[in-house]
């Protein structure tokens, strides 16, 4: 009886073991995926912003100028985003399904 017992226990912790890993790994996945969505909403985020302070080089409204150029040193990787965007603005989905992995 003792030694059913003992061999219960045995499978009893690998499948513990087997079952905390899984789940370790589940966790970590759903943290990475978590981070990248993040990093892709603060992304997105950056480029309105870009486009509220320099949207008067594409015709939108825009605060006054002066702010607009005093804010302009500050705003290179801002600039490089917009520029970056020009070039992929012609498949705006793309770019939603990549950060969404929608398949």
């Amino acid at each position: 009886m003792t030694s059913q017992h003992t061999d219960f226990r045995q499978i009893f912790d690998r499948v513990k073991k087997e079952f905390a890993s899984l789940w370790q790994a589940a966790d970590e996945v759903a943290r990475n995926k978590a981070v990248h969505t993040i990093e892709a909403e603060c992304q997105e985020l950056e480029y309105i912003f870009a486009l509220l302070v320099q949207g008067a080089f594409i015709g939108m409204p825009s605060p006054p100028a002066h702010l607009s150029m005093d804010l302009l040193p500050l705003m290179e990787k801002d600039l490089h985003l917009l520029l970056e965007r020009m070039n992929t603005s012609n498949e705006p989905l793309s770019r939603l399904f990549s950060v969404f992995d929608i398949s």
